[in-house]
């Protein structure tokens, strides 16, 4: 089974030095024990480009598509053999990197 964890944060790059060190750590284990797929960090949301060209309408707004305070600042994508893995996971990526972690299944 694959999940999403979304890494939740009000700044874009914002780990300090302990923290980045506590998420190399993390990735480390999630590379050893077979469980990586993908993380990267993601651009501030004022840099979005939103397209809407349904209907060929053709149009485009920068900025985020939800305004908010928190938003998807960095994601991992895992293999885990189960939900309760996942979130097992989920919540030792939350310790390391410091910050609130959203858990989706992917289809």
């Amino acid at each position: 089974m694959r999940f999403l964890l979304n890494v939740i944060d009000s700044r874009s790059e914002s780990a300090t030095g302990d923290e980045m060190a506590a998420i190399d750590a993390f990735n480390d284990g999630l590379r050893r024990d077979g469980h990586w797929i993908l993380a990267v960090g993601i651009t501030h949301p004022s840099e979005a480009v939103v397209i809407d060209n349904r209907k060929s309408a053709g149009l485009e707004s920068v900025g985020p598509i939800h305004r908010d305070d928190q938003f998807v600042a960095g994601l991992w994508i895992i293999e885990a053999s189960s939900r309760d893995e996942a979130l097992r996971l989920a919540h030792e990526g939350s310790k390391a990197c410091n910050r609130v972690v959203e858990v989706r299944q992917l289809h």
